[in-house]
């Protein structure tokens, strides 16, 4: 899944995540969490050539790249920290990512939070709030703890608008981190 519009980014790691939040960009908004693994692309390329010609990358010229493969649909009636309990990665996979689209709302509006809601009704009180911000995170961590996430304000939907950082969503990021836990 090569794009054409991915900024060069420093490292594999924020080239891959940019190049999922790229993806699902491309999709559109009000889409269904999708779960990726990461693949070394030379291992691929040298392990697997039936399956790297099919991905179109048996031309690619670069050594150190991750490959993401979209998996199976994530189940939308399980929370997602549940689901991803679930998750066992065979050894081949060095990293996994997940893109999720949530509603935020700015830390001046967190204050004001009542502290009584339960989940359903926290979520309707965010739905609801006025200043929410509906965003998209693409977050990815490696085997080795490594982690880099992308974050997408719907109200600013362009490529140079996506922050990028290790640290954006720490809570998704650890969650993803455990399914690499034996």
């Amino acid at each position: 899944m090569t794009m054409s519009n991915t900024p060069m980014a420093a490292n594999p790691l924020t080239r891959a995540v940019l190049e999922l939040d790229e993806y699902a960009s491309g999709l559109g908004w009000d889409q269904p969490a999708r779960l990726f693994a990461l693949v070394d692309t030379a291992r691929l390329r040298a392990q697997e050539p039936a399956l790297a010609a099919q991905l179109g990358l048996q031309d690619e010229s670069e050594t150190a790249g991750l490959t993401p493969i979209e998996q199976d649909e994530v189940p939308s009636g399980k929370p997602l920290d549940e689901f991803l309990g679930t998750i066992a990665w065979p050894d081949s996979v060095v990293g996994c990512a997940l893109t999720v689209e949530r509603l935020m709302l700015p830390p001046s509006a967190e204050a004001s939070v009542p502290a009584d809601l339960d989940g359903a009704r926290l979520t309707k009180w965010v739905a609801d709030h006025p200043d929410r911000q509906e965003v998209r995170m693409t977050v990815a961590v490696l085997r080795d703890g490594t982690r880099e996430s992308a974050l997408r304000l719907r109200e600013k939907d362009t490529p140079t608008e996506v922050l990028t950082g290790p640290e954006l969503v720490p809570g998704l990021a650890e969650a993803l981190a455990a399914t690499f836990v034996d």
